[in-house]
């Protein structure tokens, strides 16, 4: 699968060669200021991600294990990366992706971190932190 996307002014556009993982739902506290609610994410490998444009994309170390990409100009919440060591894998803002995506969304993590002004009633899987750390909520 090959998606493309980019920020709201584009400023920053990119191209996936690779294969994106189903969409998660993250809820820590966060992704919750970052983004002003919950992030879907989809994830790729580093190595397929391929930037366009990119002279708006800035990184944001907002942890010492994390940082987040976003555009300077406009604003637009994009990536989610860990730090140094650098992971194979790169998060991408699933509403920044170009549709049609054919992705759905999979599973919530870090609900025991949500807000309070919403539900989530889906039906899907609920874990309290990381989806692969065997925390279901």
């Amino acid at each position: 699968m090959t998606a493309t996307g980019g920020c709201l002014c584009g400023g920053v556009r990119y191209a996936v060669s690779g294969e994106l993982r189903a969409v998660h739902a993250c809820h820590c506290s966060q992704c919750r200021r970052w983004s002003g609610n919950f992030v879907a994410t989809a994830d790729c490998r580093s190595a397929d991600l391929h930037f366009a444009a990119a002279d708006t994309l800035v990184w944001f170390a907002s942890s010492q294990t994390a940082e987040r990409g976003f555009c300077r100009r406009c604003g637009s919440a994009l990536f989610w990366r860990r730090a140094a060591p650098a992971t194979e894998w790169t998060s991408i803002a699933a509403g920044s992706i170009d549709p049609p995506t054919g992705l759905r969304t999979a599973r919530h993590i870090f609900v025991a971190d949500k807000s309070d002004f919403y539900d989530i009633a889906d039906g899907l899987p609920q874990h309290a932190g990381r989806a692969d750390a065997a925390t279901a909520a």
